[in-house]
């Protein structure tokens, strides 16, 4: 695989995030002009969502690796599959990027470039659910890497998709989405306020993935530690 510069990587990864906020936001403002009715706003920007992240993923990832995602990140460093400096930077690169993204699309529909969400994501419930929407993220990107690499694209964006309905945050399961999300007062919005509750959420299931995927993909990767009672594959 060619390995791309820093700075490419970089680039990469900003632009992904900011393109990926950029359609969360602007799917969402657009999708509220749009219908009177909730669900089917959430509809359009659940497959807004879900599709430029497997176009994304598809294009970004062999330059960077497609995280798009602080935790993402730190699990392949935990994973030794990055180095800590080249972590921070990701890290930094991502939430710059999400950022830009929220303004784009506050420019793109004529809105206030700088505003702050009013819209109340807190309680145990809603922790619960971004510590089950990232375990999952991750749970599919460490296993999809095993044994569907090339599908890896469209295993996150169903992942997404699905996620966007059976939790009650609506997955976030992404810190600089999350922190990007908090400066606008459209229909994805989350308070500052909200913040740290759902990033420790965040990490919270991502490194319950790390751990799971960790066990599961063990004997893949070791079997002579198999039992004698467990057939061999």
């Amino acid at each position: 695989m060619t390995s791309f510069p820093l700075s490419s990587r970089l680039a990469s990864e900003a632009l992904g995030t900011a393109l990926l906020v950029a359609t969360v936001v602007g799917s969402g403002t657009m999708a509220d002009r749009l219908t009177t009715d909730t669900a089917l706003a959430l509809l359009a920007n659940t497959l807004a969502t879900g599709a430029i992240l497997v176009v994304l993923i598809t294009i970004l990832g062999p330059i960077s690796g497609a995280h798009f995602n602080p935790v993402v990140s730190l699990v392949f460093a935990l994973r030794r599959e990055l180095t800590a400096m080249s972590t921070l930077a990701y890290i930094g690169a991502q939430i710059l990027g999400g950022v830009a993204g929220t303004l784009l699309a506050h420019a793109m529909f004529g809105l206030p470039l700088l505003q702050v969400s009013t819209t109340i994501r807190t309680g145990s419930a809603q922790w619960l659910a971004e510590v089950t929407a990232t375990f999952g993220l991750v749970f599919v990107i460490l296993t999809g890497l095993r044994f569907r690499a090339d599908a890896v694209a469209w295993l996150v964006g169903l992942y997404i998709t699905a996620a966007y309905w059976f939790t009650a945050s609506t997955s976030f399961a992404n810190p600089a989405v999350a922190i990007a999300r908090s400066l606008t007062n459209t229909f994805s919005g989350i308070r500052p306020v909200d913040l740290p509750g759902f990033i420790v959420a965040e990490i919270l299931g991502a490194l319950l993935a790390l751990l799971l995927a960790g066990w599961l993909l063990m004997e893949a990767r070791n079997p002579q530690s198999l039992t004698e009672t467990e057939p061999a594959p």
